[in-house]
């Protein structure tokens, strides 16, 4: 299983890519299913780069309803070769639409790649959305080359190597050329790519340190034979250490430990913090007993975003509040401001105090995060006294409030996007036309979505409104004619299964995930077989995942036998039903005692897995208020959860999250 955000930019199937020129002249077809053929063919021949074949579907297609598109397909297709009259024209006869704003992103990539800094700088400030890291990095080298201070912003934004390509890779080369970034810049940044496996990045950062190529490139392809030669001389080769040290810790930790322990005598005692915390890190992800000991000996090394935060978390699980705090506090200001750490502060602090209550300092962060309709809003909200509850609807929405949404050109586009399932392309028209919205009409647009039955567009516009809400919208409750029985059978929470639903599918029946997950519920077809087979479901076939009623009659059995096997606790339940069962065992196999769930779920080893779990308990305590009538406590839904085979004691009196 996995979770919307993985499946939604995969979730197009473009069926045009087994359809031939001759599919689009079946007489059979009516027009407009000739022409969205062919449109959905001009799509696929620009991602193939066939300008040939690009130009052959568009002159099909001289009255399409979606000019814009036809014409912005038109201008990719041969992009390094138009000339700025022709994409200045493009912009100024679609003034104001999204595609414009997508065209004007693809121009400023490729006139950062030309180095047309004065195009590039009068274009820049019209790129509305201004959400692409490429751009933004040669935004800054732009101004660099101008004698600009960067070098913090450049700081900020540089933390994930992986997605750098040339715009960012240049940047890191003129502020180290122009002094902006000195020597620590770099071996962070280096230390960074070692971390995400980004070898071409680490290469080109060698070649600023002036250091040896080829032996980074062996720390981070082959750190066993980088590490088996040792620390080497001066700094650069033990800097190339530590990343192999890193790297090898990947798929080792205990021969990584072995290098790390023979080269200490010849490290600094910054270098063998480093080496620690690269250790550290790697341990974290399968949540060792060691861990902890391994962060406390990287005391003094720099942290990547990702390190920091794993400190923290594996302080978490074992307790140690002291060192939750302080790793808090060590935080750069945009993670420590981050809602999750705003709460662990506060936890944090109320230990220290050895208060049952917030303290002051705890009370002020509680608060400031406490209005957030989200899970660590909703614990911090309970920590003051204050238990989850459904605003009173405010005024029905009117037809006539939702006509002006009907109307409008964006909305238009984004339900013929739909109809074909080009969601990418449908959503990114839907928010762009939401910009321009008050609240109420916010509220409008979800309604207009309601009625056109694309319930993860209503699910997504209500949740942006946070003075008139409406919860209706935010937690819909499809399908419950099915879904009610199928729950009472069981004897499973439908306020459970209706909040995996939300953060599985946003309720998109035909949601197909990149790795096959299908439907409502996002049912592997292994999986969809396996639980036929074992409820007599005899006539299952692949397709039938499709299917509301099978989907869910399946799903919600997958839900029922895994929260058998994680002993009813719905926390490790909605973790397996996304990470997988197996995983969830070994993770679960590192308790050595009963955990507060909120700490076990912050250490969740995957990002995915980890925000998954939120989501679905947040949404269900939602739904319960919605179903029960009645405030609702995540904190008591959340519980405990403890080792295979721990009795009821002991996880009555568990230490974790007891008040001191």
């Amino acid at each position: 299983m996995i979770s919307a955000s993985k499946w939604f930019a995969g979730a197009v199937v473009v069926i045009a890519s087994v359809l031939s020129p001759l599919a689009l002249a079946d007489e059979a077809l009516p027009e407009s299913r000739k022409d969205d053929d062919a449109f959905l063919l001009l799509r696929d021949a620009v991602r193939q780069d066939d300008a040939a074949k690009a130009e052959f579907y568009a002159a099909r297609l001289p009255d399409y309803p979606i000019p814009s598109y036809v014409d912005y397909y038109r201008l990719k297709s041969r992009f390094k070769d138009v000339s700025q009259a022709e994409i200045r024209d493009f912009m100024k006869r679609y003034d104001g639409q999204a595609i414009v704003d997508r065209l004007r992103n693809d121009w400023l990539l490729e006139l950062g790649r030309k180095r047309d800094w004065a195009t590039f700088d009068e274009q820049l400030p019209l790129f509305v959305l201004n959400d692409d890291t490429q751009v933004k990095c040669y935004a800054l080298q732009s101004r660099a080359i101008k004698g600009q201070k960067v070098a913090e912003e450049a700081r900020a934004l540089l933390l994930a190597p992986a997605g750098y390509g040339e715009p960012c890779a240049g940047l890191i080369g003129t502020l180290a050329v122009t002094g902006q970034f000195n020597s620590d810049d770099l071996w962070a940044q280096l230390r960074l790519s070692g971390e995400a496996n980004a070898t071409g990045q680490a290469r080109r950062l060698i070649v600023l340190l002036g250091g040896p190529d080829k032996k980074m490139i062996q720390a981070v392809d082959l750190p066993a034979l980088a590490v088996a030669k040792g620390p080497g001389i001066g700094h650069i080769e033990h800097e190339i250490f530590l990343v192999a040290v890193g790297r090898l810790a990947k798929t080792s930790i205990k021969l990584a430990l072995a290098a790390l322990n023979k080269a200490l005598p010849r490290l600094t005692p910054q270098e063998q913090a480093i080496g620690w915390a690269n250790i550290a890190l790697q341990s974290s992800y399968s949540l060792a007993p060691e861990t902890g000991e391994y962060w406390r000996l990287s005391n003094g090394a720099p942290l990547s975003a990702d390190a920091i935060q794993w400190k923290a978390r594996i302080a978490l699980r074992d307790g140690d509040w002291k060192l939750v705090k302080a790793t808090i506090k060590a935080m750069p200001a945009a993670l420590r401001n981050d809602p999750a750490w705003m709460y662990w502060m506060g936890r944090a602090l109320m230990a220290e105090a050895g208060a049952s209550a917030p303290t002051a300092e705890a009370a002020m962060l509680f608060r400031s995060i406490a209005d957030q309709p989200n899970f660590y809003g909703q614990l911090a909200g309970e920590e003051m006294g204050r238990l989850v509850t459904i605003p009173a609807p405010g005024a029905p929405i009117a037809a006539a409030e939702v006509a002006p949404i009907a109307a409008d050109p964006g909305f238009q586009r984004a339900l013929k996007f739909f109809s074909m399932r080009l969601r990418f392309e449908g959503t990114r028209e839907w928010n762009w036309s939401l910009r321009k919205l008050n609240e109420r009409e916010h509220l409008a647009a979800a309604e207009f979505a309601r009625q056109n039955n694309i319930l993860d567009r209503m699910v997504n516009t209500s949740d942006r409104t946070r003075i008139q809400v409406d919860y209706t919208q935010r937690f819909p409750v499809p399908h419950d004619d099915i879904m009610h029985p199928a729950t009472q059978t069981l004897g499973l929470d439908k306020a459970w299964v209706y909040g995996l639903i939300r953060q599985e599918s946003r309720f998109i029946m035909d949601a197909q995930s990149s790795v096959g997950a299908s439907g409502l519920m996002q049912v592997m077809p292994s999986t969809g077989r396996w639980v036929a087979k074992k409820i007599g479901l005899s006539d299952f076939v692949q397709h039938m995942l499709s299917d509301a009623r099978t989907n869910i009659l399946l799903g919600t059995n997958y839900m029922n036998m895994v929260l058998g096997n994680m002993d009813g606790s719905q926390v490790l339940a909605t973790a397996a039903y996304n990470a997988g069962p197996g995983r969830l065992r070994s993770w679960r196999a590192t308790l050595a005692r009963p955990m507060e769930s909120a700490v076990f779920i912050e250490a969740i080893p995957f990002l995915e897995t980890r925000t998954y779990v939120k989501n679905v308990m947040s949404n269900a305590t939602y739904y319960a208020a919605l179903f029960e009538g009645r405030p609702q406590s995540i904190k008591a839904r959340l519980g405990t959860v403890a080792p295979k085979g721990a009795t009821v004691q002991e996880q009555q009196e568990s230490s974790f999250g007891t008040r001191p």
